[in-house]
């Protein structure tokens, strides 16, 4: 179990939060600000108890000067400010004597936000490949580090797995929920155990399906994925999205677990992938050499009711037809629905999935919506995260106490 937030004294400490604001940033304005929000709680907390807050995140990716204009935090200062309802200084420096300056003038109760972290990757990405220098230096500003960027905890950078080589570290509540969620969720399901996976290619979801398909009861396959599993069947998919390298892949799973691998049975069909193409809905053993298959049909959609309402855990990982267009986004809409509507753990694993359960306003309707699509679909894969593998587990003896304390609450 790591240590989180909770299990240090923060008054009057220097505390690092390493936050996720890697947020969409139009003409200088904020477009969804929900990776924010889901910061405050952990902010919050250090405010309450008197820590001197210093908060880093990276924004965009930095490969131009270019790109530093377009990918400056100052506008998540000032939303910050407005969601705290008190000052967020703001220093656009990544390092040097300003920003220790303002660091060491905070006082208890106090936010500070420097500059984008990437920022350090316009000189040989030491931010992205865990420069040793970098790290020890942003660890050399606080004196407790807490890590709360659950979206970039797949990845070893200087500003998470670097200082916290260097500080006592824990996790913030958005992690210990991510935790919580997600990896409660596939190490222990409550049966029956439902995985849906969609998303483009079969290639990328091989961890997952390799991990899951002994732990789950069904896995729906849906998304451009699907056509490479019903090409593996002898299907013709004409212009569909096809993963050739992963067709022996799909072919083994199918022969080995046939009543566990659900395929749709119907989908969208179109000449090309635009909201100004014309539709139809076709059978799957019926879909014309010159059509792309776009989406899943309401045959489909009634199968995988079935099946998820059978289900006490649900897993959603990959969105089941490209949403992003008028005419392809029921099938994906029509399952965030029927979600939302049941008493089952309903877990959306971030990314693409989680965009589109917020934009189809289903943001409060499931057990929970994670902030990181590639943590994510590392955890669902049962791979290590950096990010928290390096944070400090709690002692033995410490566990236990907690655990005594909560039995004398009961």
């Amino acid at each position: 179990m790591k240590k989180t937030i909770r299990d240090f004294d923060l008054r009057g400490k220097k505390v690092i939060i390493r936050v996720d604001f890697n947020v969409p940033i139009e003409n200088g304005k904020i477009i969804d600000d929900n990776r924010i929000v889901e910061s405050l709680k952990t902010i919050n907390y250090a405010i309450d108890n008197g820590a001197k807050v210093i908060l880093m995140s990276h924004l965009g990716r930095i490969k131009t000067d270019e790109d530093k204009e377009n990918n400056s935090l100052e506008p998540v200062a000032f939303r910050l400010s407005e969601l705290l309802n008190k000052e967020v200084i703001f220093v656009d420096e990544t390092r040097g004597d300003l920003l220790e300056q303002e660091i060491n003038r905070l006082d208890k109760g106090e936010v500070l936000l420097m500059e984008n972290t990437r920022f350090e990757d316009l000189n040989g990405k030491k931010e992205s490949s865990n420069d040793p220098e970098l790290g020890a230096y942003w660890a050399s500003l606080g004196d407790i580090y807490i890590n709360d960027a659950f979206g970039t905890s797949h990845r070893s950078h200087a500003s998470n797995v670097g200082i916290a080589s260097h500080l006592p570290n824990g996790i913030g509540f958005l992690i210990e929920k991510e935790l919580d969620n997600l990896d409660m969720a596939i190490t222990n399901p409550e049966h029956p155990f439902t995985v849906i996976l969609g998303g483009s290619k079969v290639s990328d979801k091989i961890g997952v399906i390799e991990h899951l398909v002994d732990k789950a009861d069904y896995i729906l396959i849906g998304g451009g994925m699907m056509f490479t599993f019903l090409k593996a069947q002898g299907y013709e998919i004409g212009k569909s999205l096809l993963d050739e390298e992963s067709l022996e892949f799909c072919k083994e799973m199918l022969n080995k677990y046939p009543n566990k691998i659900i395929l749709p049975v119907d989908c969208v069909c179109a000449n090309e992938l635009s909201d100004n193409s014309i539709t139809r809905a076709s059978k799957i053993n019926d879909i014309h050499k010159d059509e792309l298959g776009l989406d899943i049909c309401l045959g489909t959609i009634d199968l995988f009711e079935t099946y998820l309402k059978l289900s006490k855990t649900i897993v959603w990982n990959g969105p089941l037809g490209a949403f992003e267009y008028e005419k392809f986004k029921n099938g994906t809409y029509e399952i965030c629905s029927i979600l939302s509507e049941l008493d089952s753990k309903v877990i959306i694993g971030g990314g693409d999935t989680a965009a589109a359960a917020i934009k189809f306003g289903f943001k409060d309707s499931y057990t929970h919506i994670s902030t990181g699509g590639g943590a994510s679909l590392e955890l669902l894969e049962g791979k290590e995260l950096p990010g928290i593998a390096i944070i400090d587990e709690k002692s033995v003896s410490y566990t236990h106490l907690r655990a005594h304390e909560t039995e004398l609450h009961l």
